[in-house]
């Protein structure tokens, strides 16, 4: 499966975006599909994740601020971020959950103070 993320920019604290997750190569329907973010020296962070029957899990950071959801007709998976903070700074990437495909190329967020 190869995933295509897009919708980052730069966004001043407090305000909106869309980030998009575009699959290809599988229907990505069945499966756990996880957000991550991750900044320079440091780990990939899961930040939510959502079933395929549409069950969603978010980390503490992020709980009441970010909304995970899937569009199966289209493939995608979309993190609909609100209230951002300055910490929420990352590139942020899509991907299955368990298993080992390739990491796409993330799309960058930047919120400014």
């Amino acid at each position: 499966v190869k995933f295509v993320e897009s919708g980052g920019g730069v966004v001043q604290s407090g305000g909106s975006l869309r980030l998009s997750c575009a699959a290809s190569g599988e229907n990505v329907s069945a499966y756990i599909i996880g957000w991550y973010r991750r900044t320079p020296g440091k780990q990939y962070e899961l930040v939510a994740r959502i079933s395929s029957d549409g069950g969603t899990n978010y980390d503490d950071s992020v709980k009441g601020r970010f909304t995970i959801s899937r569009d199966n007709g289209k493939n995608t998976v979309y993190l609909r971020m609100d209230n951002v903070k300055p910490e929420d700074t990352a590139v942020y990437y899509c991907h299955r959950y368990y298993y080992t495909d390739p990491w796409g190329q993330g799309t960058q967020v930047t919120v400014s103070s």
